[in-house]
C-alpha cells in the first residue's frame, strides 16, 4: 500500500475552489483503489474531523485570515514541515504559488515529490509586475525541486518541455456527465430553457469577461446574459458599473450548489468560456459535461480540449455575432454537443483521471524501488491469472 500526501490546497471536502475539488475526488478515489492517502487542511477549514471517507486529514496552522496572502506562505511551510515527520512514499503538490519557496525543505531523500504545475500563473494580468516576476521564479523552483512534473493540459506540457527541457506527465482534470436536468431549477431565476446566455468565471481581466459582456451589449436579441461569479471585488464592481444600463446583463454572484449550476449551464443557449491562462480548466469540462453549447476564447488551452466541438472568439464583435445568430436547439449543433459529452465519458471522466494518477504513482515508486516494482508485477500477474 502506497502512502500518498496531497499538499497545496486549503483542504477537503471542498469549500473553496478547483484544486480543492480535485483533491477531494482524487483522494477519495485513491483510497477506493487501495492507497493510504493524507490531505493537508487549513486549521480554519470548516471540516474539523481527522478523517473523511477513509482519507486522513492533517490540519496545519494557517494565518491567512489574520495577515492575508502572506499567511498562505506560512501555511504551506507548516504543511511541508509536518510532512518531514511522516513516512510518505509520495507527496503530490498541487500548484506552486506559495509553496515552492519552501520546497528545499521537502523530505526529498526518502519521499518522491511530484507536482501538478497548474497554469502559467505569472501571465495572469491581475498580478502586478513584481508579483509576476516572483511567480516566474516560483515556477522555476517548483521544477527544480520536484522529481516529476504533471501537466493538466497539452499546452502546459509543451511549455514545460520547451522552457525547462523537462518531460512532464500529461494528466488532465476530470468531470462528471450531468445526467438529470430539471428545468424547474430555472424558476428561481425567472428563466426559460434556452432563453439566456451565460458565463461562469472569476471576474478577472484574463477571463475575457469585459469582452464577452461588451459583445452581449452590442447584440440585438432581448435575451438575459447571466454572469456567474463573485462580483464584490474591485473588478466586479467596475464591470457592474460599466454595464449597469444594459438590463439584460445580470450579475448573479457565485452559484455553489453544483446541481443548480449544472442545470443553469444545461439550459443555457450559449455558454461563454473566456479563460486565456491556465491548463485544463475545470469549468470548461463541467460545461461540456452539462451539455452546454460553448463559445470559448481562441487559444491553445481551450482548443486542445474542445477542438471542432466549440466556437471561438477573440473580439466583442465576434461575441455579438454568435449571440445574434446562434440557437442551441437547432439540429446542426447536436453532433457538437454529443461529441463533448463523449469526451467527458471516455477521456475526462474522474475514474479515468484517478486511474492515471494511480498508475503514475505506481510507476514512479517502481523506478525508485526495484523491490516495490517486483511486488507490483507479481500482484498484477496474479490478477491477470484470476481474470
Amino acid at each position: 500500500m502506497l502512502k500518498i500526501a496531497i499538499l497545496g490546497t486549503r483542504g477537503i471536502p471542498n469549500y473553496y475552489g478547483g484544486f480543492e475539488q480535485f483533491a477531494e475526488y482524487l483522494a477519495k478515489g485513491l483510497v477506493e483503489r487501495g492507497f493510504e492517502v493524507s490531505v493537508y487542511n487549513s486549521h480554519n477549514h470548516p471540516f474539523q474531523e481527522k478523517s473523511w471517507n477513509g482519507v486522513e486529514i492533517i490540519h496545519c496552522y494557517d494565518p491567512e485570515d489574520k495577515i492575508g496572502t502572506a499567511g498562505q506562505f506560512i501555511y504551506d511551510l507548516n504543511c511541508i514541515k509536518d510532512s518531514r515527520k511522516r513516512d510518505f512514499d509520495i507527496i503530490l503538490q498541487l500548484g506552486y504559488t506559495s509553496s515552492s519557496v519552501w520546497n528545499r525543505f521537502l523530505p526529498r531523500k526518502r519521499t518522491i515529490i511530484t507536482t501538478n504545475m497548474d497554469g502559467l500563473e505569472w501571465k495572469r494580468s491581475k498580478y502586478a509586475k513584481p508579483v509576476q516576476q516572483f511567480l516566474k521564479k516560483a515556477e522555476g523552483l517548483a521544477v527544480k525541486f520536484s522529481d516529476y512534473l504533471i501537466a493538466d493540459s497539452k499546452g502546459i506540457w509543451e511549455y514545460l518541455k520547451e522552457k525547462y527541457e523537462k518531460e512532464a506527465i500529461y494528466i488532465p482534470y476530470g468531470a462528471h456527465v450531468f445526467e438529470h436536468p430539471d428545468e424547474c431549477v430555472l424558476e428561481q431565476y425567472e428563466l426559460g430553457p434556452y432563453q439566456y446566455n451565460m458565463l461562469v468565471a472569476r471576474l478577472e481581466p484574463e477571463n475575457s469577461v469585459e469582452i464577452i459582456l461588451r459583445g452581449s451589449q452590442l447584440s440585438s436579441p432581448d435575451m438575459p446574459f447571466l454572469v456567474v461569479g463573485n462580483h464584490t471585488t474591485k473588478y466586479g464592481e467596475y464591470l457592474k458599473e460599466k454595464f449597469a444600463k444594459d438590463k439584460r446583463i445580470q450579475f448573479l454572484g457565485g452559484i455553489y450548489d453544483i446541481n443548480v449550476l449544472n442545470n443553469v449551464r444545461y439550459f443555457s443557449n450559449l455558454y461563454f468560456h473566456g479563460h486565456t491562462v491556465g491548463g485544463t480548466n475545470p469549468s470548461l469540462l463541467e460545461a461540456m459535461g452539462s451539455n452546454a453549447l460553448i463559445v470559448a476564447h481562441d487559444n491553445l488551452f481551450n482548443k486542445s480540449i474542445l477542438g471542432k466541438d466549440g466556437f471561438y472568439f477573440t473580439t466583442a464583435e465576434q461575441v455579438q455575432s454568435f449571440i445574434n445568430i446562434t440557437d442551441k436547439t437547432h439540429p446542426m449543433h447536436k453532433e457538437r454537443l454529443e461529441n463533448n459529452i463523449r469526451k467527458i465519458r471516455e477521456i475526462y471522466s474522474w475514474d479515468n483521471i484517478i486511474d492515471q494518477y494511480a498508475e503514475h504513482f505506481y510507476q514512479i515508486k517502481s523506478i525508485r524501488s526495484p523491490e516495490f516494482a517486483e511486488r507490483l508485477m507479481d500482484k498484477r500477474s496474479i490478477k491477470e491469472k484470476v481474470a
